[in-house]
Formats: structure tokens, C-alpha cells, sequence
């Protein structure tokens, strides 16, 4: 036992503090499989547990950080022994579990799954769960049956980390893609990524009508709100929305109208505790199916030590795509 670097979020009077500063590897907390930690990224997840601009972190002191790949240190599982390079995201790690922004992690076995073949642990990171939510939004859209012949497909945030795979997947497997942003000139960026159109955000941020013109066949949504709620209304009839995210906010403040009138499906994207076997099927895609050429594109990657500057950044809206952070 000894002592690692990592980021470290402490409740205070106000709010909670963030600091850099030397953990104690015998208060990681129970799991099977310890982790050298090599990589790990930034999600808008972790913007909100760096800032404590939502009560996302419910543990003190708490390592953020819900995304990971690393190589195993040691293991009492059956699955994973030393030396094998293994990924992992979600389950409460960085909000209940201690997560990523840290040299090590202890963690249960069942909660990872090994690097996917024809991918490096950076890659996996630059994919993340930005990355694999996007695989699961394109998923759901393909088990409810909608495909590129039947219209366009919407990606609302696009120029983000969800958005910016979604693009990416979608254009790949022949889409039509309609890339929703708020930031004009991200526009050659998005259609480096593959998309056909641009629309301004603007056009889906405030409240509309139950029903609008039928626009697009299929849509993945990582806002939420108003947006949500217009990309509803405007989708075409027996058409369906994978809503993954809530940046805009958690409400939904629409009518039955799409859905009795149109038959609309909204998809709900869980991508916190996917069963072992979908979660294993998603990574297997996206390995498959993602332009590696593309994810480099849309990918940055920063030291350690840049951690505490990122939250502020992405919530405001100012990240483009990937970021990975280079732990080892």
C-alpha cells in the first residue's frame, strides 16, 4: 500500500472543493479488481461532479472521474487477471465510487469489460461514455426498426461529445445527418464528421407548438427540454428520438401529440448500468463501426494535471468533442 495522485472533491460550508493532492490506496473503497489507471476523459457528467454545479458526487471526499482504461494490478475475479488492459464507464464511478481523475481504482469486476479489440486505451477514452451512449442511442434506433431510407437523422449538441460520435455512427451507417448547434462555426467540423446539414439550435431551444412540420425519421437527442420536446414535434410519423441527455435541462415540456398522432417512439438511453452483454455488443460496434480517422479528429488530449480547468469549460458550452486525459 502506498500513496497515488488524484483529484479529490471535499465538502466544504459551501459547496465542495476540488484539489490535486496524494491519496491513500488503502481508502479506495471495496472491489475485486485494482486498476493502474493509463487513460480517462471528460464527460458532462464529470463537468457538473468538478464543479458541484449539481449534486452529482454523493460521497466525501470523492475521486471523480466515471470514465477509465487501465491495466489490472491485481484481481480476485475470474474474469480479469494482471496484466489485462481493461475499460470501464459508469456504475457510480466518480459519484458514489471512486473514481478516475486518480492513478489507481479499485472496482468491482462485473462493472468492466476488457479493451475491445482493434482499439488502444486511448481511443477507448476518447470514445468514453460520450462515445458508447451515442453506440447505445444508435442501437435503440435500429431495434425499433427506423432506417436511412426512411428519412433524415437529427443529432441535437452536436458539436459535443455525444453529439459529435452520434454524427459520426450515424453518417457511417448512411444517414442523412442534420447536426444541431449553436455554434456556427463548428460547422466544417461537423461536416468533416459526416454531417449533411447544419441547423442553428436556436430553431429547437424554445418552446414550440405539440406538432411542427415532419422533419426527420430519427433522432438522438443529448439535450433534453425544449429541444427535446420540438425535435418531437417535428419528427416524422412512426419515427423515433433516443433521448440521451439533459444539458439543456431535465424537463420535458411537450404534449401526447407526437406520440398518439404521429406514432412517435421516444427511447430512453441508460448508459450508467447496461448489462454486461449489451454493454460488451456496444463496444464490439463501436469498434466495428466508427471511423478511427474521425474519433481522432474530434479528440484532444491533456495532461493529468489540466483536470480542474475542465469542468468549468465544458458546461459552458465551450469543449469541442473528445478530451482525454493522459493519467499515467
Amino acid at each position: 500500500m502506498g500513496t497515488f495522485k488524484a483529484w479529490v472533491v471535499d465538502k466544504t460550508e459551501g459547496g465542495q472543493n476540488l484539489a490535486f493532492r496524494d491519496f491513500d490506496e488503502a481508502d479506495l473503497m471495496d472491489g475485486d479488481v485494482t486498476v493502474r489507471v493509463g487513460h480517462s476523459t471528460l464527460n458532462y457528467k464529470d463537468g457538473l461532479a468538478l464543479t458541484g454545479r449539481s449534486p452529482v458526487v454523493r460521497r466525501f471526499p470523492m475521486i471523480p472521474g466515471i470514465d477509465f482504461a487501465g491495466t489490472v494490478e491485481t484481481s480476485d475475479h475470474p474474469d480479469y487477471k494482471p496484466g489485462d488492459q481493461v475499460v470501464l464507464t459508469g456504475w457510480g464511478v466518480g459519484e458514489t465510487h471512486l473514481g478516475a481523475y486518480a492513478k489507481k481504482a479499485r472496482v468491482k469486476g462485473d462493472w468492466l469489460v476488457p479493451l475491445p479489440e482493434g482499439l488502444t486505451p486511448e481511443q477507448a477514452m476518447a470514445v468514453g461514455t460520450a462515445g458508447y451512449t451515442a453506440m447505445l442511442s444508435l442501437m435503440a434506433l435500429d431495434a425499433h426498426g427506423v432506417t436511412p431510407a426512411d428519412g433524415p437523422a437529427l443529432v441535437t449538441g452536436a458539436s459535443g461529445g455525444v453529439g459529435s460520435v452520434a454524427v459520426a455512427l450515424l453518417a457511417r451507417a448512411g444517414w442523412h445527418v442534420i447536426a444541431s448547434t449553436g455554434r456556427a462555426s463548428e460547422a466544417d467540423y461537423l461536416k468533416g464528421l459526416g454531417a449533411a446539414e447544419i441547423l442553428d439550435r436556436a430553431e429547437l431551444e424554445k418552446p414550440g407548438r405539440p406538432l411542427g412540420k415532419e422533419r426527420w425519421a430519427a433522432a438522438i437527442d443529448a439535450v433534453g427540454s425544449a429541444t427535446l420536446a420540438n425535435v418531437l414535434a417535428m419528427t416524422k410519423a412512426d419515427g423515433a428520438v433516443a433521448a440521451c441527455g439533459l444539458a439543456q435541462g431535465m424537463d420535458l415540456p411537450t404534449s401526447v401529440a407526437p406520440f398518439i398522432l404521429r406514432g412517435v417512439s421516444l427511447l430512453g438511453i441508460n448508459s450508467v448500468t447496461t448489462p454486461q452483454k449489451k454493454r460488451r455488443e456496444a463496444w464490439a460496434r463501436i469498434a466495428r463501426d466508427l471511423d478511427l480517422d474521425k474519433l481522432a479528429s474530434m479528440t484532444r488530449t491533456v495532461g493529468f494535471e489540466e483536470v480542474g480547468r475542465l469542468g468549468e469549460a465544458i458546461l459552458a458550452g465551450q469543449v469541442r468533442g473528445r478530451t482525454v486525459v493522459k493519467v499515467a
